[in-house]
Parts: structure tokens; C-alpha cells; sequence
């Protein structure tokens, strides 16, 4: 009965075993241990819980359709296999249920379970595997001061006065300057006139030549097609994957109701239609709306990132 148990927490969040008690899938978030530099993928992660233990037909009707059984038959298969159950349990040995976890009767004679933890039942995190990734060493750089320039040291010495005429001389000098800057200002005005005049002219003839000129068009300008290049989106924040096509819709055009911009991908290699609330070209716009998400509608969303 075990291996039907574990089958169904793939599907189901809770199967009850009649008059034992019931086993819980919990959904747990990707999460990096800094310790051993390991990044585990997100998961669902099992309990325990002996007070659920009314028959809700889940696991009985699971055994009915696989070994083509009545429904009174697969009861009493659960019923005799609890009892086996319980008998070992009271004798203190454990209760090894694989791929599933462990049960004892601690001092007081309550159940502890212990979960196995290499078994992963999240359908959506299929393949995905544990990494471990060494530390990164960061290099401190060593900036060397840089060399002050030494500014020259500029020493006033006192001379003997010159005689005069070196200061007629050094008058002569600025006044020749400026006579010459005052000409060549003169020049340049005059040239700049003479520009202006020819420019007038040419575009007064070409205005003439624009008056004068007729067109006629006799074949029609051809369209000019402009290829868009979308920006590629490559960012998925996964909704669910659901195996029917009409479960897939339904929960695209809730969503789409909430105000998001849900729609459909292509299936994954299982032949699951997964639903997204919206996709982004860049990952920190991706991760913002993620965390968003996650606080205000779904916890269980998760990012899907496509090469």
C-alpha cells in the first residue's frame, strides 16, 4: 500500500490512510544553505498527522482502478494492512514506509515521523537536482597614490630700471598689435558681407528655378514594410502546469480577471500546459514581480527561465 500512497502525494496535497492517519505535502521554497554553498530547488516536503483518519475514498478508489478491484475489496486490504501496521508499531519496532518515512511510537506512545528527504514530489521542479557552488574569492586591488607634479617655483627678482626709450619701444609694439587686429577685424567683416551677398542670390534664383519647376508623379510611391523586432521575454512567473488543456484556460482567464497578464506557454516535455501570470525580458524586473506575487496571491509561484 505504500508505493500507492507515494503516487498519489505526486497529485494530491493530502491522502488519508483509514483509521491510521493521514500524510501532508507542504510546498517549500528553493533555498541556499550558506554553510555548504548549496542551492537546493523548491520542493514539498511531507507530514504526518494521526487525527485525519475518516475515510475520504481517495487511496480506496486509487487501489480499485489499479488492480481492478470492488471498492469494499480495496477497504478491506487498508484495513488489514493498518492493523499490520499497528501491531508493529506496539511491538516498538519502526514503521518503514518507503519512499515515503519513518514511524515510531516515542515513551508517551504518540507517532513521530520522520520524512524522507531525497524524494522530491513537486511535479513543477521534475529534474531539477541540489548544487553546490564554491565560494567566490574576491581580490582586494592596491591603489598606489599618484606622484604630485611639482609646480614650478616662480622667483620675483628686482632689476635695475630700464631707460626710457625701452618703454617707447614696448608702446610702439602694443600699437602696431593693435592696428593690425583692428584690419584684419575689418577684413574679415568685409568678407563675411560679401558671403551674405552671394548666398542672397543663389537662393533667390533657386526659389525662381522651385516657382517655375512642375511634378508630376505617374507611378504611385510602393509601401515601405518595417520589420519590428520583439524584445524577448524569457522570464516566466509560473501560475501552474496542468495536464488538461480547459484547466489551463480556466486559470489563465481567472487570472487575467485579478488584472494580471496571464496567458498559456508551450507545454513542457511532460505534456504539462504551463500558466503564467506575466513574462519579462530582464530578471530583476522578473524576481520584483515574483516576490509581489508570492506576498499578495500565491506563494507557490516560481520562476521559470527559458534559453
Amino acid at each position: 500500500m505504500e508505493q500507492y500512497i507515494s503516487q498519489l502525494l505526486y497529485r494530491h496535497q493530502c491522502v488519508i490512510v483509514p483509521g491510521f492517519g493521514g500524510f501532508l505535502t507542504e510546498f517549500q521554497s528553493a533555498k541556499l544553505v550558506a554553510s555548504t554553498h548549496t542551492l537546493y530547488p523548491p520542493k514539498k516536503m511531507i507530514s504526518f498527522n494521526f487525527q485525519l483518519k475518516n475515510n475520504d475514498g481517495i487511496l480506496a478508489n486509487y487501489i480499485t482502478k489499479v488492480e481492478k478491484i470492488s471498492f469494499e475489496k480495496a477497504t478491506e486490504q487498508i484495513e488489514n494492512e493498518v492493523k499490520e501496521w499497528k501491531l508493529l508499531l506496539q511491538n516498538q519496532q519502526s514503521l518503514l514506509l518507503n519512499q515515503i518515512g519513518k514511524l515510531t511510537l516515542n515513551p508517551e506512545g504518540r507517532l513521530v515521523f520522520e520524512p524522507i528527504d531525497t524524494l522530491n514530489y513537486l511535479t513543477d521542479a521534475f529534474g531539477l537536482t541540489s548544487i553546490v557552488s564554491p565560494p567566490v574569492k574576491r581580490e582586494l586591488l592596491s591603489v598606489e597614490p599618484e606622484p604630485k607634479e611639482e609646480k614650478p617655483v616662480i622667483v620675483l627678482s628686482t632689476e635695475k630700471q630700464r631707460p626710457n626709450w625701452f618703454k617707447y619701444a614696448a608702446v610702439a609694439v602694443v600699437g602696431l598689435g593693435i592696428s593690425g587686429f583692428f584690419v584684419n577685424q575689418w577684413h574679415e567683416t568685409k568678407r563675411a558681407n560679401d558671403l551674405l551677398q552671394v548666398e542672397k542670390a543663389v537662393q533667390k534664383k533657386v526659389e525662381q528655378k522651385i516657382q517655375q519647376a512642375t511634378f508630376f508623379i505617374d507611378n504611385p510611391i510602393s509601401s515601405v514594410s518595417l520589420t519590428v523586432v520583439e524584445e524577448q521575454k524569457n522570464y516566466h512567473i509560473v501560475a501552474g502546469a496542468f495536464r488538461e488543456l480547459k484547466n489551463a484556460e480556466k486559470a489563465v482567464a481567472s487570472l487575467q480577471k485579478l488584472g494580471y497578464n496571464a496567458r498559456q506557454i508551450e507545454p513542457n516535455k511532460h505534456g504539462l500546459h504551463p500558466v503564467v501570470y506575466d513574462s519579462y525580458s530582464r530578471l530583476e524586473e522578473a524576481q520584483q514581480a515574483l516576490g509581489e506575487i508570492k506576498a499578495n496571491h500565491n506563494k507557490e509561484a516560481w520562476l521559470l527561465v527559458q534559453e
